[in-house]
């Protein structure tokens, strides 16, 4: 059932960062029920419910919570719950009765998870913005390309997913923890700008040791070195050499048969030459034969794989990093446990009136729910 089987979790509706924290928490095993909008937003990318993988693993309740009675079932919700997650702009959740006050006055344990993208507080908190917005205010996007180029947005796994949901889930966990020893619950402010801020603690220390420059690929990690980046092959495809530390940089050179450039590998003003070299040297063999030429060498190398290639990879099938789940082919949860395993996920699962004794089971009794269905809450 995994490790987080006896959590339970309330999820206001919204997307991206949100979402996959409430997913990457039923992935582990918690309960987690997600309080959809009667209509959409109008928020996001569209797509088929089918292939919005973020809302795996949980069920959901449909309420308008522009009505009291909606609130107030929320409330009973929440009365009974772990973690609630929320993705609203400031004071969103306040004008409709569900911030952090509401709640803990019904649940004072409650561990109340804040995910946006410029924080609750300071002068922008209010501003629309998305990933690009966030790691462009915080430098990660000015430090992402190649020389000569514009910076390059990296989809959106920087801003949204490492700054946004990881470091929501690290407050979420920290806090329950905490409050096993004090008893009490606490909000957690989660910002993509604060959360890419932390992720750049590395290039800060870099920079400021004068190892690394504003200019973007002149660095030793974003494609202004040789023995990290890159390489086109005969048939068009790519490959990825990152032979950082000096044994495995010989390594390579000598799958290349570019030996000579071991002595020169930190020395600057070579890295153009060297990476020409390496470049002209790589587009003679097929991405193929260079996985063939580079097996078992030790010189951190990599395929470069597309989305769909990269399931089948012999490691990745071996591992079970990736299953068919109705139809849809998806990474499955991650880290992985020795005695609480995660489950394989199952499809996102749409309210059903048929079934709403169990899907509120966990949270209400037999006649809250019969007082809600009542009101006309649900069906």
């Amino acid at each position: 059932m995994g490790p987080l089987k006896d959590l339970k979790v309330v999820e206001l509706a919204g997307i991206g960062p949100g979402p996959m924290a409430a997913m990457l928490l039923a992935d582990l095993g918690a309960t987690v029920l997600r309080i959809d909008r009667k209509e959409p937003a109008g928020l996001g990318v569209p797509r088929p419910q089918k292939y919005d993988l973020l809302l795996r693993n949980r069920r959901s309740l449909p309420l308008d919570l522009k009505q009291p009675e909606a609130v107030r079932l929320v409330l009973d919700l929440v009365a009974t719950s772990d973690v609630l997650i929320e993705g609203f702009r400031p004071g969103v959740a306040e004008r409709l009765g569900l911030g952090p006050q509401d709640c803990h006055a019904r649940n004072p344990r409650l561990v109340y998870g804040r995910i946006t993208g410029w924080g609750q507080d300071g002068p922008m908190a209010q501003a629309v913005g998305h990933d690009l917005n966030y790691i462009a205010l915080t430098g990660a996007l000015h430090a992402i390309g190649r020389a000569g180029q514009p910076p390059t947005p990296p989809i959106n796994l920087v801003g949204d997913f490492a700054g946004g949901t990881l470091y929501l889930l690290v407050g979420i966990l920290a806090a329950l923890h905490e409050s096993r020893r004090s008893g009490q619950g606490q909000v957690i402010d989660a910002a993509m700008v604060d959360g890419v801020a932390n992720l750049m603690t590395q290039p800060h220390g870099t920079f400021a040791a004068g190892m690394m420059t504003n200019e973007r690929g002149t660095n030793a990690t974003d494609s202004g070195a040789p023995f990290y980046d890159v390489y086109e092959c005969a048939d068009g495809r790519w490959i990825s050499l990152a032979p950082v530390e000096a044994r495995f940089y010989a390594a390579c050179l000598r799958v290349l048969d570019l030996e000579d450039l071991l002595p020169d590998q930190w020395t600057r003003e070579r890295w153009p030459a060297a990476k020409e070299r390496i470049a002209a040297r790589v587009r003679t063999r097929t991405q193929a034969e260079w996985c063939e030429r580079f097996a078992g060498v030790e010189a951190c190398f990599a395929p470069v794989l597309t989305l769909d290639e990269a399931p089948q990879h012999p490691h990745l099938k071996a591992r079970g990093t990736y299953a068919d789940i109705d139809g849809v082919t998806q990474p499955m949860p991650a880290p992985r446990f020795s005695r609480t395993p995660a489950p394989t996920p199952r499809p996102f699962r749409p309210w059903d009136p048929a079934q709403a004794a169990d899907i509120l089971g966990p949270w209400l009794d037999r006649a809250a729910i019969d007082r809600a269905r009542g009101a006309g809450l649900i069906d």
